[in-house]
């Protein structure tokens, strides 16, 4: 929703699209949605405000602070609570609600300022600017550090059958310690959707950074096509999509509270909103785990 032209963009997007993706998600019995200050360079949320705008029923909204940016729009990292509390005031006029749901620390960097930052996002949850607090791309350790301050609510990491990597330690922790897993990118950015091929990654337009990151290149790329195939088939029994697949892969680890999937048009909800009653088998668990681990 944030559109083209800045650092993590996904290409052009058209804002109606958006809103009517949003609006479709409503109705489907969504009842929240996950954005950022940065997504867009402030774009995305005032998107999300306008989607919500008038709705008889709001949804949840939550939001993530300590990315900022110049007039060059040049991104900066800053979880500092002078920073932080005048980027909370901002969300609150692009989103035009008085209270945001959900308020998260972006990414843990610098490294040595995030009990800063979460400092501040407590004394904003006091002073009733928003209702509860999270962080996204911490480690354990980073978990660890900050849990004495204030109680962390969430968790926002990337999880998917190809970045796996929070099985390790993250959910363990969070599972342990009460704290939520909103995983993002079960999809890992559209790859694992059914939809993406050689020939639409070759022809993204020169803003979508995905093209560039690993994933989506060789040696990678073969392998991951090949993933989606298997996902197809497992789906093709339950009537479901390789994307519904893979969102059921990140949904099957009981520490995990909820998928982030981004829609950009109302017709892509067809191809993920049936991941959220659909459970895969143990015998498919391990299909998928075989050909990765093959």
């Amino acid at each position: 929703m944030g559109g083209g032209g800045w650092a993590f963009g996904w290409g052009p997007q058209d804002d109606q699209d958006s809103v009517n993706a949003v609006h479709a998600a409503f109705d489907a019995g969504w009842n929240w949605i996950d954005t950022a200050a940065v997504y867009g360079l402030g774009h995305a949320e005032e998107v999300v405000g306008r989607a919500v705008k008038g709705r008889s029923s709001k949804p949840y909204i939550f939001t993530k602070c300590a990315r900022v940016w110049d007039e060059n729009r040049q991104i900066g990292k800053r979880p500092k609570a002078d920073s932080v509390k005048r980027e909370c005031e901002a969300s609150l006029r692009r989103l035009d609600v008085e209270t945001i749901d959900l308020y998260q620390i972006h990414w843990p960097e610098p490294d040595e300022d995030i009990e800063e930052g979460w400092s501040a996002l407590a004394e904003l949850k006091k002073e009733g600017k928003v209702r509860w607090i999270g962080v996204s791309n911490f480690s354990r350790s980073q978990l660890e550090r900050v849990a004495p301050i204030a109680p962390i609510s969430s968790l926002q990491p990337p999880y998917s059958i190809v970045s796996p990597e929070i099985e390790a330690e993250v959910l363990p922790y969070c599972g342990a310690n009460n704290i939520g897993t909103l995983v993002y990118s079960p999809m890992k950015s559209g790859l694992l959707s059914g939809s993406m091929t050689r020939e639409r990654i070759a022809a993204m337009p020169q803003d979508d950074f995905r093209q560039r990151t690993p994933n989506f290149q060789e040696p990678l790329l073969t392998r991951n096509l090949a993933l989606v195939e298997l996902l197809r088939d497992i789906g093709a029994r339950h009537g479901r999509t390789p994307g519904e697949v893979a969102i059921a892969w990140a949904l099957r680890r009981p520490e995990v509270t909820a998928a982030i999937v981004g829609l950009r048009s109302p017709a892509q909800l067809n191809g993920v909103v049936g991941a959220a009653t659909f459970r895969l088998s143990e015998s498919e668990i391990g299909e998928i785990t075989s050909f990765m681990t093959a």
